[in-house]
């Protein structure tokens, strides 16, 4: 679509250039049947520039080409409407154009708006790796959560203050969805307070795309959905089953940071030798999920009552299972999971995710990569 697009705009920019070649004499220009004088002339020769920078900082795939490429639409819409007998199709490229431009715009303002919400994640969160996770840290918890973190590679090492972490991920948006959908997804947490920010991109088809943000701060959750960055689907905010299903969300992904589990907000309970049940408390907000491991203290899942949405009327089981477990950056951590719903019809498994890469305690925002890399 991008290409097709840029190519629009650089034919539409080429016939501009005729405009200024006839107003100079240097060629004729039989589509516009009147005299062009030689300022309307420069006119004409502006519109072209402007759409062919527009067209070479979309092709590189430049943030700001649609700021360019509005000033030339304004600049040819100007010109066909003096030349209207003559020029008037040309506004059907320029709404085309209009169009690109509006959803390019949109994309940018969303990315804009994630972008100031995990600067401030970052501003308002506590560096906390000067302390190091020892076995006197950890006694507290149940003995299978003490295997755990000592199996983790947590041990000696320094408690995790941020995350930031890529995925790539496969989708089925409804129970009856036969094909998966591939998808893209970046994340950002922090351990005191505890917050995420969970960004995904996916695309639909050749023409439609879907971008969505989950967030997760100050103990309060909500979760948004946009098609092409500028159609709402979903918006769910400011409802306490919100509040409490994004901070179950977080308790689950601390298997991506076990120092977590060591925070005041958790509290751990014994369930049998190879579970534990933890409960988390933020800002008068209550949410609880079980954790199971094997004998060696690998993660195997995490099952929650949890509601799917604002709209639920009662919970749903959810079940996060790890598929493959590997080490990166030193943690022995799950790189691939699934996530499913229990049904009155059976599991729904709609979520497969394999992380592709991992930080720990950053020192400032990562800038995001579109090369994913393992560590």
């Amino acid at each position: 679509m991008r290409i097709a697009l840029a190519l629009l705009i650089g034919i539409h920019g080429i016939i501009h250039l005729f405009g200024f070649l006839k107003a100079f004499g240097i060629s004729e220009f039989n589509a516009i049947s009147q005299p062009i004088s030689k300022p309307i002339g420069i006119t004409w020769l502006l519109g072209f520039i402007l759409f062919t920078s527009a067209t070479v900082l979309l092709l590189i795939q430049h943030h700001y080409w649609w700021v360019i490429a509005i000033i030339g639409v304004v600049i040819s819409q100007f010109l066909i409407i003096n030349f209207w007998s003559d020029a008037k199709f040309g506004t059907i490229a320029n709404l085309i154009i209009l169009l690109g431009i509006i959803l390019a715009y949109s994309s940018f303002s969303f990315k804009n708006k994630i972008e100031a919400e995990r600067a401030s994640l970052f501003e308002n969160s506590q560096y906390l790796s000067q302390n190091i996770v020892t076995e006197e840290l950890i006694s507290d918890v149940p003995p299978i959560v003490q295997k755990w973190l000592t199996n983790s590679g947590a041990i000696g090492k320094p408690l995790t203050s941020n995350v930031y972490l890529m995925q790539d991920l496969q989708l089925k948006m409804k129970p009856e969805q036969s094909e998966w959908n591939a998808a893209r997804a970046e994340q950002y947490f922090t351990v005191q307070p505890p917050a995420f920010n969970w960004s995904i991109a996916t695309q639909m088809n050749a023409f439609l795309s879907i971008v969505g943000r989950d967030k997760f701060e100050n103990g309060k959750g909500e979760m948004m959905i946009k098609l092409c960055s500028l159609i709402p689907v979903a918006h769910s905010k400011n409802h306490s089953k919100v509040h409490q299903a994004t901070l179950q969300r977080y308790l689950a992904e601390i298997v991506w940071f076990p120092s977590a589990s060591l925070s005041p907000y958790i509290k751990w309970e014994t369930l049998s030798d190879y579970s534990a049940k933890a409960t988390m408390e933020q800002n008068g907000i209550l949410g609880s999920g079980e954790f199971h491991f094997d004998a060696e203290g690998n993660f195997k899942k995490f099952v929650a009552m949890r509601y799917q949405d604002a709209n639920a009327i009662e919970p749903t089981k959810w079940t996060v299972s790890a598929t493959k477990i590997e080490e990166r950056n030193g943690i022995k951590i799950p790189v691939a999971c699934e996530a499913s719903w229990a049904l009155e019809k059976g599991d729904w498994t709609w979520l497969k995710l394999k992380i592709t890469d991992i930080q720990y305690n950053v020192k400032e925002m990562p800038v995001t990569n579109p090369k994913t890399k393992n560590k």
